[in-house]
């Protein structure tokens, strides 16, 4: 396990700095900061990441025979972080690319994942549903195999960027018989095939709308309903009945990296670097031993999440197998983000509150922005609830808590 870069590594970190100070300019920011999730939506920031793609950093760590170079993991955390920092993504990422490297066949990875490092196909993920949450076992969206087709009927919400992916990465239950996690499969949906509709589904931070950075502080989410959608069977990922088990290793290397991290972080490093500033409340705030001691906390904190990141990483790149180690980093990194969040808003006080707009906002309002979308980081990709169970089962080797129907039967409820 390393804590440490490697003078190598340091050394493309350097490379990629450069390169964003020599070709970053107002038009690439100003696409940038109204861009979905850091995907580039104009000319000129989609003409910077062609030149990124270019340098061969655009999923650093695939298989050259997929698009990439072949790197590190710790290679593309470090490309990744650094144009994280300046809104944009670098890969479609998600669950979806990491899922199909570990799980498709020959032909899904060599259609799927050089398109996907140029930027031109990416994966809305489709798992939740209206009447299951978080319960991912509970999913009733069903597909009935017909030949060389799966017919796809049901729904799915909080899909968030359907409105402009190609592709949703679907759960399904094609054993009707089946229940929780058996006779699940997942399937990799164009999302332009006939019988799939879109609807778009606003957030709290739609009005006003949340400034660049801000966690999840997207204007809308989506719901997605599938009315006899025909499927090629070549769609289907890994084997039928073992959505499950693809779903889980997609998302176990989905949460590794600089995303994730820098969610859980990014309102540390803004809360100090404004503390820095010149302006009569941040010396204010900075001159109180209290509230030095509340940010060293704070950052303290954070290098956890950084620490148990870099773990993840190291076990990735040996080939080793996550027991716990994501789950237990899953748990820490959002519940420190609202731990972070809400004591900001504790140190700024009323000005801290304001949203973007208005005249009196700290920095834009990010930090009230953060405060109304960091709680969501505690349910997406597995809710902290589940990953304590995981951390519990598989790390402590305590036993599953009993159901209720378990319980009432050997009398303890």
């Amino acid at each position: 396990m390393y804590f440490a870069f490697t003078p190598e590594e340091l050394a493309l970190k350097r490379a990629v700095q450069d390169f964003i100070a020599q070709n970053l300019n107002d038009d690439i920011r100003g696409e940038l900061a109204t861009a979905e999730l850091g995907f580039p939506n104009g000319p000129h920031s989609r003409a910077f990441f062609a030149r990124v793609v270019d340098k061969g950093w655009a999923g650093i760590a695939y298989p050259r025979e997929y698009g990439g170079q072949g790197g590190t993991l710790a290679a593309q955390y470090i490309v990744e972080e650094e144009f994280l920092r300046i809104g944009m993504r670098i890969i479609g990422g998600g669950t979806g690319e990491p899922a199909i490297l570990a799980s498709g066949s020959e032909e899904q990875k060599r259609t799927y994942l050089p398109a996907a490092i140029r930027g031109d196909i990416f994966f809305a993920l489709g798992f939740t549903e209206p009447q299951s949450g978080a319960d991912l076992a509970g999913i009733r969206c069903r597909a009935v195999r017909e030949g060389d087709h799966f017919v796809v009927n049901g729904q799915k919400i909080f899909t968030t960027a359907a409105h402009f992916a190609t592709h949703i990465f679907l759960m399904v239950r094609t054993d009707p018989a089946s229940k929780r996690q058996a006779g699940l499969s997942i399937l990799l949906v164009p999302i332009d095939l006939p019988g799939i509709v879109v609807r778009p589904l606003m957030t709290i931070q739609n009005n006003p709308v949340a400034p660049p950075g801000t966690t999840y502080g997207d204007p809308k989410t989506n719901e997605v309903f599938f009315d006899d959608v025909k499927v090629p069977v070549s769609c289907l990922l890994g084997g039928e009945g073992d959505g499950w088990g693809v779903a889980q290793r997609g998302l176990n290397l989905d949460r590794i990296g600089a995303m994730r991290y820098l969610m859980s972080t990014a309102r540390d490093e803004d809360l100090v670097n404004w503390l820095k500033g010149e302006s009569g409340i941040a010396a204010s705030l900075r001159s109180d031993e209290r509230i030095r001691d509340k940010v060293a906390e704070i950052w303290t904190e954070g290098q956890v999440c950084r620490l148990m990141t870099m773990r993840s990483l190291s076990i990735a790149a040996e080939g080793g197998n996550f027991v716990y180690e994501g789950s237990a980093e899953k748990v820490w990194g959002p519940e420190h983000g609202v731990r972070a969040t809400e004591a900001i808003g504790q140190i700024l006080g009323p000005f801290g509150q304001l949203l973007n707009g208005s005249g009196h906002a700290v920095e834009s309002g990010v930090f009230a922005h953060n405060l109304l979308g960091a709680f969501q980081s505690c349910v997406n990709h597995g809710s902290v609830q589940i990953m304590r169970d995981q951390v519990a089962r598989r790390g402590l080797g305590m036993p599953r808590r009993p159901s209720v129907a378990e319980a009432a039967a050997k009398g303890l409820v």
